[in-house]
């Protein structure tokens, strides 16, 4: 008989930081697209980006999910198929139809871009029930998604699509410093970066 304990299972760290790393990522590639900053010709790349994207958000979705975490859980999953992974395939596909000269009618992404508005900004109070820069991310994304949206449906210009770019810079800018500040405040066992 051994005298040695069996060694208790540990609990997941928390995934939330590497889903925020995907989202800043996917946020600074629309951005790139929406301002012009790049041309059609980056879509197979910016395609890349969100497939890998979709891997990440994916797993942390179903791992806030097992942990309890009902509302970043579900938000992270429909992140992954809609933000990530129809984009991100959606990106070769419109680029191959530009190479090709094939008419795509793209004013559907319009219709299913006016749902995810609607999911968001019904969805946003859950994340207002302690204030934190989550909170301002989820705005920010509030903001962009009713421009792109309309914009896809041909209601507004693209014109307006820059509001939905710096928007989603922003919360880019904010999903990079939520993440850094969840690694490195846990690492350290204190507050290295504040956290409002």
């Amino acid at each position: 008989m051994s005298n040695t304990t069996p060694q208790q299972p540990k609990d997941w760290a928390n995934p939330t930081p590497a889903g925020l790393v995907a989202l800043a990522a996917a946020c600074m590639c629309f951005f790139a697209l929406l301002t012009g900053s790049v041309t059609a010709a980056a879509m197979p790349l910016i395609g890349c980006w969100l497939l890998g994207g979709f891997l990440i958000q994916v797993i942390v979705g179903l791992m806030d999910l097992k942990g309890g975490n009902h509302t970043g859980g579900n938000t992270f999953l429909f992140f992954s198929a809609f933000f990530m992974f129809a984009s991100g395939l959606e990106m070769f596909f419109k680029y191959s139809a530009l190479q090709a000269g094939a008419p795509l009618d793209g004013r559907v992404d319009g219709f299913v871009w006016l749902a995810l508005t609607i999911v968001m900004l019904l969805w946003t109070p859950a994340f207002f029930t302690k204030f934190s820069l989550l909170s301002i991310i989820v705005v920010l994304v509030d903001i962009a998604l009713p421009f792109i949206a309309l914009t896809d449906l041909g209601v507004l210009p693209k014109s307006f699509s820059l509001i939905s770019a710096y928007s989603l810079l922003g919360s880019g800018a904010v999903a990079v410093y939520l993440s850094a500040a969840l690694v490195v405040n846990t690492a350290f066992g204190k507050k290295v970066y504040p956290l409002p």
